[in-house]
C-alpha cells in the first residue's frame, strides 16, 4: 500500500494538496481512538469509475457517528460529490476510499467535548494478499484474542479504535506463518475474520452469523447475500448458534 498517486486530500470542506493534510498532535481521537470510518471500493469500468454501494456505506457512515455521538455538519449528498471529486482530482481510475469523521482537538481527558473533523482519503490500495494467494487459497487460524461482545464496545459501529483487537490478531497469526486471523467469542462461538464477515457451506446450507453474533455488518456480507438469494439459494441461515467450533482448533 502506498500514497504516491495521492496529491489531493478532502478535510472539513476543502481539498488540501498531501502534503497539507494534517491532524494535530493533541487531536482527542490520537489520544482515545474515538472516530468512525468506512472502507469504500471504486472500480474501473468501461463506463468510468464506479463506487461500489456508496450508498450502504455512508448510511452505515452515520449509523457510526450516532453511536459514538460524532455530530458534523456535511450531509451524505456533500460527502458523495467530495468523494467523487477527490477520485476525479487524484486521477484514478481504481481505488480505496476512507471517509473517516474524529473528535479533533480541543482538549483532553475522557470527558472533553471537541469538535469533529471529517476527512476522505483516496489511493491505489490492491489487495493485500495477492492474486496467487487468492487463486491457491490462504493458511488461515483462530486466534488466541477473542472478539469483544457487543456490550462491551459496539460491533456494529465501525469505530476506529475497534482494530486495536483485529490488529494484535492478525499480528499474532502473522508470527506464526498464516495469512488471516479468525476470531472467537468469550462462548467459542465464531464471530468473524480479523477484517471480514464469514460465510460457510454446512450440510448444503449456506451459513452466516447474525447481528447478535457481535459482528460489523459488513456492506459486501450483504451484498452475498442478495446474490445468493438472488440465485435462488433460499437455504441462507444467519445464526450464530451454528457457527459454533471448538476453540482449540488451529
Amino acid at each position: 500500500m502506498a500514497f504516491e498517486k495521492t496529491k489531493w486530500v478532502w478535510q472539513n470542506g476543502e481539498f488540501l494538496q498531501w502534503q497539507e493534510a494534517k491532524i494535530h498532535a493533541s487531536a482527542f481521537g490520537l489520544h482515545y481512538g474515538t472516530g468512525v470510518f468506512e472502507g469504500i471500493r471504486c472500480y474501473d469500468t468501461p463506463e468510468g469509475p464506479a463506487i461500489f454501494r456508496l450508498k450502504e456505506h455512508l448510511d452505515r457512515l452515520y449509523a457510526s457517528a450516532e453511536v459514538y455521538q460524532l455530530n458534523f455538519e456535511y450531509t451524505p449528498e456533500q460527502l458523495t460529490d467530495a468523494i467523487c471529486e477527490c477520485i476525479r482530482r487524484n486521477e484514478f481510475k481504481h481505488c480505496y476510499i476512507r471517509p473517516t469523521a474524529f473528535f479533533d482537538a480541543g482538549s483532553l481527558g475522557i470527558r472533553a467535548l471537541c469538535p469533529v473533523s471529517v476527512n476522505i482519503l483516496t489511493w491505489e490500495w490492491p489487495n493485500d494478499f495477492g492474486a496467487e494467494k487468492l487463486t491457491r487459497g490462504m493458511r488461515v487460524t483462530f486466534s488466541p484474542y477473542r472478539k469483544f461482545h457487543a456490550s462491551m464496545i459496539p460491533t456494529t459501529a465501525k469505530a476506529t479504535g475497534n482494530y486495536l483487537n483485529s490488529i494484535l490478531a492478525v499480528r499474532e497469526a502473522a508470527a506464526r506463518g498464516f495469512d488471516e486471523a479468525i476470531l472467537l467469542d468469550m462462548h467459542g462461538n465464531l464471530t468473524e475474520g480479523a477484517v471480514e464477515n464469514i460465510f460457510l457451506v454446512k450440510d448444503g446450507k449456506l451459513i452466516t452469523n447474525d447481528r447478535e453474533s457481535s459482528i460489523l455488518l459488513g456492506i459486501t456480507r450483504l451484498s452475498a447475500i442478495e446474490i445468493a438469494r438472488g440465485l435462488g439459494l433460499k437455504q441462507i441461515y444467519l445464526d450464530r448458534k451454528s457457527t459454533r467450533l471448538n476453540s482449540s482448533h488451529s
